[in-house]
């Protein structure tokens, strides 16, 4: 989808139409998630700072962000996937991996789908989407980006080789700032730069990576589209305006617990259970901490879940006096529900001894 949030709320709001829209809450601590294509044109995008966004870009309009309008929206294009094929794999609401090798509708090709996907997204919702199509994830991902917004591009399987030859290097996934550092070090500063460079020397510089390098270089990747994938954890995070202590944090953890809590009821309907309770902290100079716990008995409740997840701060090994700017409380460690209560009554109730 082309910048999701942001669209939804031009769509809904014809006086935001035309005009630079960022989906942030205003404030010190508040980031971007999503920014229209007249507020990209300033240099504003997603995951910035939203004081930045507003030096870059004073005459924005913040608009708070709706999720559950966002979501709505979200299943209404899911539905429209499932109309030509089941393997579908959600990135996030607003992006995801369709195989369509085999697809319900009979429609001649990848392309074709793609297109009748587009249109149907635009009649139904009134919002634009790119699609890039290709015979594998990682050249297909790459292509979703290449004619934003509301545009779609073809990798063919005799194009892969001189698509990728040019491009640079970190416009392969898992090639952030440090690989293409390391990389630029070695003179390598476009993928047929890498192409070039002989798989014995990657692996002996990058151990397992350096084969994973190769084979994307040579437009490589197998990995499947994958349905349904299962949830490994549920969370929910608050970032404060001002830090705040860990006695402090009582009421934040216990309001969090609550909403955790409920996304994991919605698991269990599933018959899923977490097993283990995670604090997440980040200290006022943005180090990361988590603390954890997988009790001998589950949290019934949102209020056991919150007492647990408070008594976790009892394991932060830090001056009293430290400060927070960020608080997360999760539940991970999903198993079967069903299993799971077999396996405690095995061992709650110790099998009888033969006389």
């Amino acid at each position: 989808m082309d910048a999701f949030y942001a669209s939804v709320e031009q769509r809904d709001d014809p006086g935001l139409r035309g005009k630079p829209v960022v989906v942030a809450w205003r404030g010190a601590r508040s980031v971007v998630c999503a920014a229209s294509y007249e507020a990209r044109k300033f240099g504003v995008r997603s995951a910035m700072p939203a004081v930045r966004a507003e030096r870059l870009c004073p005459q924005a309009i913040f608009v708070p962000p709706d999720f559950t309008r966002y979501k709505a929206v979200s299943r209404q294009v899911r539905e429209i996937f499932a109309r030509h094929t089941d393997l579908i794999e959600p990135l996030s609401l607003d992006e995801a991996y369709l195989d369509v090798t085999t697809t319900k509708t009979g429609l001649p090709s990848a392309t074709a789908t793609a297109e009748a996907i587009r249109a149907a997204i635009h009649e139904e919702t009134r919002l634009t989407a790119s699609a890039g199509v290709a015979p594998n994830k990682f050249l297909a991902k790459i292509a979703s980006d290449w004619n934003k917004p509301d545009g779609l591009f073809v990798i063919r399987p005799h194009q892969i080789m001189a698509f990728l030859e040019p491009l640079p290097v970190n416009r392969l996934p898992g090639v952030g700032k440090v690989m293409e550092t390391k990389l630029d070090a070695l003179g390598i500063k476009t993928v047929g730069d890498l192409r070039a460079l002989a798989l014995s020397e990657l692996e002996f510089r990058f151990g397992r990576w350096g084969q994973r390098l190769h084979e994307l270089a040579q437009g490589v990747d197998d990995h499947a589209v994958q349905p349904n994938q299962l949830t490994l954890q549920v969370s929910s995070e608050d970032t404060f305006e001002h830090d705040l202590t860990l006695d402090e944090l009582e009421p934040h953890i216990r309001q969090l617990a609550e909403k955790t809590w409920a996304a994991h009821q919605r698991e269990a309907q599933g018959g899923r259970i977490a097993r283990t309770i995670v604090l997440k902290l980040k200290t006022a100079d943005f180090h990361t901490l988590t603390r954890s716990l997988t009790p001998a008995s589950l949290p019934h409740s949102a209020q056991e879940l919150a007492d647990l997840a408070c008594a976790l701060r009892g394991r932060v090994e830090r001056p009293a006096d430290s400060r927070y700017r960020l608080v997360g409380v999760g539940l991970s460690g999903f198993v079967d529900q069903d299993s799971f209560l077999a396996q405690r009554d095995l061992f709650d109730h110790p099998a009888a001894t033969p006389t």
